[in-house]
């Protein structure tokens, strides 16, 4: 304590922010505003990065720390941790698409993908969640291009067993609790 007041030393902070569209995954940009500017003065500190990227008008789920062996890990290709995306698409889903994720597709440029789950949704046909154990450049749009469709909308919600907290706003962020960061890895597979 300082003058009564508690200081409280963390070795590192890890950040869940529910990403808005607009907003760059980036430590800076010339141009747009970048996820660590949205991040409260409480919680900020020199070192902090987003571990992963989402694209611009891609929203929700982005990890936030100082801890480069933890992004490292999450983000490694020998670790695939999986993360999750609510995707809705610009025409109904078909029912060979689960298939064609599961086998591992190739995308455009002929890179091939890892199994994805593709889970469809009941209620809306042009909705559906999908799962990646990877992170290439534009992967669930560039899929779903394979395909014929394309998507309209896509957010992340989760990254391995960790679920993007529903309370949060756009833009707004919160700190993890050792039990969630644990979590990022709970599902991961471990090649």
């Amino acid at each position: 304590a300082v003058k009564g007041v508690e200081i409280c030393y963390k070795k590192f902070v890890y950040i869940m922010m529910n990403k808005p569209q607009g907003v760059v995954c980036s430590t800076r940009d010339g141009e747009s505003k970048t996820v660590l500017e949205l991040v409260p003065p409480e919680m900020f500190r020199e070192g902090l990065f987003p571990a992963g990227r989402l694209d611009k008008d891609t929203e929700g789920f982005v990890l936030l720390t100082d801890d480069g062996a933890l992004a490292h890990r999450m983000l490694s290709p020998k670790t695939h941790v999986p993360k999750t995306y609510f995707v809705r698409l610009r025409d109904p889903w078909q029912e060979n698409y689960a298939q064609a994720f599961a086998e591992g597709m190739t995308i455009d440029g002929g890179e091939k993908c890892l199994p994805a789950e593709f889970s469809a949704s009941v209620n809306c046909p042009d909705e559906c969640t999908v799962v990646l154990h990877e992170g290439k450049y534009h992967q669930v749009k560039r899929m779903f291009a394979s395909v014929g469709n394309s998507v309209s909308a896509l957010r992340r919600t989760a990254i391995g067993a960790l679920q993007l907290d529903n309370s949060l706003k756009e833009g707004e962020a919160r700190l993890l609790t050792d039990n969630e960061r644990k979590m990022i890895f709970s599902e991961a597979e471990i090649i």
